[in-house]
C-alpha cells in the first residue's frame, strides 16, 4: 500500500502526488486497496497518519499501540519504523473525504463485493443481478438490458445457485409454510409440496421480519436492562470505594486505639500481677515494725511487773498505750485475711475479660451500626420547666412555669423529658452535647416508667430506667439504675456523650466522645419493654447532635 504524505512534506507538492496515485489506482481498478486500513482491511474509518506516513483507522492503530505499550517501545505495524515514545496520530482529512466518497459511490460494491460481468477491461461494481441470464450488471449495462418479466432483476450476490431450485433448476419464487423452505413453480405444481400452503417471497419474508423485529425489541428491551443493571452495579462500586476509603481510615484508626488500649491494658494487670506481691512485702514490713514494738511493749511491763516499788508502778504514765485498740486487732485480721485468701489469677482473669469486652463494645459501636436513626424529643412528655426547641431537638431548663396541661404522659417535678421513637430492637445509637452544664443527666427508660412526681419517676431511681450523671462537685461521671450509684473515676468531661444500645444482649453502653472514645459503663440486663431516650436538664440545655441503627 502506498504511504500518505509524511507530515513534514510540502502540502502542495505532497497533494499532487497523492491525487496523482489516487488517479492512477482508478484507472487500474486498484482505488479500493489504497483505502484499505492494513490492520483491519476495510475501508479507512477516521484514518491517521503515523511520522512514517503510513496510514491506520484511528481505533486500529490504537489497539495496535495499546498492545505495544508494555513491550518498552512503539512501531509502525506496516513498515516497522520504530519510536522510542508513543507516536502522536495525525487526523488524515483528505484521506477520510475521499474514503467517505468512495464509500457513498459504491455502496453495492462494499456490501457485496460482486463485479459487472460485462465490464472486462477494469472491475466495476454491479449494482443488480437478473437471475434469468445469469449474468451481473452495473450501472450502465443495467440500463440496457432487457425488462421483460421473465428478466428477473435482484440485488447483486455472488452464488446465483441460491437463487434456483435444486431439482428443477428454477427461480425460486413461492415459500412452503408447511415444510418451511423456498420452492419454484414446478415444486408447487407438479413436485412433493403440491398441495401445500404457499405464499410468496415478498409476503414469507415481511412475516419472519415481523417476527424478527419482536425479537429484536425484546432483545433491545434486555439490552436496556442489562445496561441499567450495568449502571446500578457501578454506581453501586462507586459508593462502596467510597464507603471502603472511610472504613479503611476508621480501620487504620481503630486499629491505633486498640493497640494502646492492649497495651494500657497489659501494663495494668503486670502492675496488678506485680503489686500484689509487694503489697504482701509492705504489710509484712508493717507487721515486722508493729512486732518489734511489740517486743519493747513486752519487756517495759516486765519491767513494771517486776519493780518491788508501789509508787513507781503507779506513777507510770504511758500504761495506756502498752496495749493495742480492739479496733486495731480487727484490721489486722482483716488484712491477714485479705491478703492470705487474694484470688491471684482470678482477679487476672476478672480485670482481662472486662479490658477485653470493653474493646470488643467498642468495635461494635466503630462498625455493626449503619443507618440513621434521628431522635426526636416528645413534647407531651416533657416537664413544666423544660422548653424544646422547633426542631425538637434540643431541650433547655427554665424557672418560668411553661404552663402545659397537665397529661398521664407528662413528667411532674422532674424536668425530664423522653424521646418520641422507642427501640424495641436492633442496635442504636445516640449522641447529645451537653455543653458544660453543672448538673445534667441522660439514658434510657421503658414507656411505663411512673410520671406522677415521686421519686420512682426521676431517671436512675427505679428499675424502669438507666442514666448516666455529671456530678460537677466532684469532677466525676456517675451511673444510675434502681437507686444504685456507681462513681466512676474522675476525668474530664468532653461535653459530648454517645448512648449505645444493643436490645437483644441486653446492653446500654456510655462514652465520653473525647479523643479517643473513652468507655465510662455498661449496663448488662434482659429487656422486657421498649426503651426511650431519656433527658434531665436542670439549667442550660442539651442539644441532640444525632444518631444511628442497625437492623
Amino acid at each position: 500500500m502506498s504511504p500518505l504524505p509524511h507530515p513534514h512534506s510540502s502540502p502542495v507538492s505532497e497533494t499532487f502526488r497523492f491525487v496523482s496515485l489516487l488517479l492512477s489506482a482508478m484507472a487500474s481498478g486498484d482505488l479500493r486497496a489504497e483505502l484499505e486500513c492494513s490492520v483491519c482491511l476495510n475501508i479507512y474509518t477516521d484514518p491517521v497518519t503515523l511520522k512514517c506516513g503510513h496510514n491506520f483507522c484511528r481505533v486500529c492503530i490504537d489497539r495496535v499501540l495499546d498492545t505495544q505499550g508494555g513491550s518498552g517501545g512503539y512501531s509502525c505495524p506496516e513498515c516497522r519504523e520504530e519510536f522510542p515514545d508513543r507516536p502522536a496520530l495525525h487526523r488524515n482529512i483528505t484521506l477520510r473525504n475521499i474514503a467517505e466518497t468512495f464509500l457513498s459511490a459504491q455502496p453495492d460494491w462494499e456490501e457485496s463485493g460482486v463485479f459487472c460481468t460485462h465490464c472486462v477491461d477494469s472491475p466495476v461494481p454491479a449494482v443488480r443481478s437478473c437471475l434469468l441470464c445469469e449474468v451481473y450488471l452495473c450501472d450502465k449495462h443495467l440500463r440496457v438490458h432487457k425488462k421483460s418479466p421473465e428478466h428477473i432483476l435482484c440485488d447483486p450476490t455472488l452464488s446465483m445457485e441460491r437463487r434456483k431450485c435444486s431439482i428443477h433448476k428454477k427461480i425460486l419464487e413461492y415459500y412452503c409454510t408447511e415444510d418451511e423452505t423456498c420452492i419454484c413453480v414446478s415444486c408447487y405444481v407438479i413436485g412433493e409440496h403440491k398441495g401445500h400452503e404457499m405464499k410468496s417471497l415478498d409476503e414469507a419474508s415481511e412475516k419472519k421480519k415481523e417476527t424478527l423485529r419482536n425479537v429484536l425489541q425484546n432483545l433491545l428491551t434486555k439490552r436496556e436492562e442489562t445496561e441499567e443493571r450495568v449502571q446500578s452495579l457501578q454506581e453501586h462500586r462507586r459508593k462502596v470505594e467510597e464507603e471502603a476509603a472511610g472504613d479503611t481510615e476508621r480501620v487504620t484508626a481503630l486499629f491505633i486505639d486498640l493497640r494502646r488500649r492492649l497495651e494500657d491494658l497489659e501494663k495494668r494487670i503486670l502492675m496488678d500481677i506485680s503489686g500484689r506481691a509487694e503489697r504482701i512485702s509492705i504489710s509484712i514490713r508493717d507487721l515486722e515494725i508493729k512486732k518489734e514494738e511489740l517486743s519493747r511493749k513486752l519487756r517495759h511491763i516486765e519491767e513494771l511487773c517486776n519493780m518491788t516499788d508501789p509508787l513507781t508502778v503507779l506513777q507510770e504514765s504511758d500504761t495506756g498505750d502498752l496495749c493495742d485498740t480492739e479496733d486495731e486487732d480487727n484490721e489486722d485480721r482483716e488484712r491477714h485475711e485479705e491478703l492470705l485468701h487474694d484470688g491471684g489469677g482470678l482477679d487476672v482473669a476478672g480485670v482481662l475479660h472486662t479490658g477485653l469486652s470493653d474493646i470488643i463494645t467498642e468495635i461494635n459501636v466503630y462498625f455493626y451500626i449503619q443507618g440513621a436513626a434521628d431522635i426526636l424529643l416528645d413534647g407531651n412528655t416533657a416537664d413544666n420547666n423544660l422548653q424544646i426547641s422547633d426542631d425538637r431537638k434540643t431541650v433547655s431548663g427554665s424557672d418560668i412555669d411553661q404552663n402545659l396541661p397537665e397529661t398521664p404522659e407528662r413528667f411532674q417535678n422532674y424536668p425530664q423529658v423522653l424521646s418520641s421513637q422507642s427501640f424495641s430492637s436492633g442496635r442504636h445509637y445516640w449522641e447529645v452535647d451537653v455543653g458544660g452544664l453543672d448538673e445534667w443527666r441522660v439514658g434510657m427508660c421503658y414507656p411505663s416508667i411512673d410520671r406522677g412526681g415521686g421519686e420512682e419517676s426521676e431517671i436512675g431511681y427505679n428499675k424502669k430506667s438507666w442514666g448516666l450523671d455529671w456530678d460537677d462537685d466532684n469532677n466525676q461521671y456517675l451511673v444510675i439504675h434502681d437507686s444504685n450509684k456507681i462513681l466512676l473515676p474522675p476525668d474530664p468531661s468532653s461535653n459530648r456523650i454517645r448512648i449505645y444500645l444493643d436490645y437483644e444482649a441486653g446492653r446500654i453502653s456510655f462514652y465520653d466522645l473525647c479523643d479517643p472514645i473513652r468507655h465510662l459503663h455498661t449496663f448488662t440486663t434482659i429487656f422486657t419493654e421498649p426503651l426511650h431516650a431519656v433527658l434531665y436538664v436542670w439549667e442550660g440545655c442539651i442539644k441532640i447532635c444525632g444518631g444511628r441503627r442497625d437492623m
